[in-house]
């Protein structure tokens, strides 16, 4: 497989899609922790579904285009690894969480995981 067929893969825009819709979706599960603390729990749900929607909107287009190509268990552990490496910088940059082991040994059981869901 050449370089630029390699970038065409549907994989490519799945995972970026993927990726952008995790963003949306680590805002909306968690920002609210630090910027709506002190409104109401009902608050942060409504903004939180709000910031959810655009995450639907990228997230399901993005499914379809991978479902393509990938059956459904490899779809969903492509999502589960890019969950991580959306929400540990976020847990560490913007949350201000303390950086954990526990980050790293998730993410190796997500590369076993990658292993055998994508191995021939």
């Amino acid at each position: 497989m050449s370089y630029v067929s390699a970038l065409t893969h549907p994989i490519v825009p799945t995972a970026l899609m993927l990726a952008a819709s995790n963003l949306f979706m680590t805002f909306a599960w968690y920002g609210h922790l630090k910027n709506l603390n002190s409104k109401p729990w009902w608050i942060a749900a409504l903004v939180s579904w709000g910031i959810a929607l655009f995450e639907y909107l990228i997230q399901v287009p993005a499914n379809r285009i991978g479902f393509a190509t990938m059956d459904l268990g490899q779809l969903k552990i492509l999502q589960e690894v890019i969950t991580l490496v959306v929400f540990v910088p976020f847990a560490i940059l913007y949350m201000g969480q303390e950086i954990r082991m526990n980050y790293l040994y998730a993410g190796l059981c997500l590369l076993g995981a990658v292993y055998f869901i994508f191995r021939g």
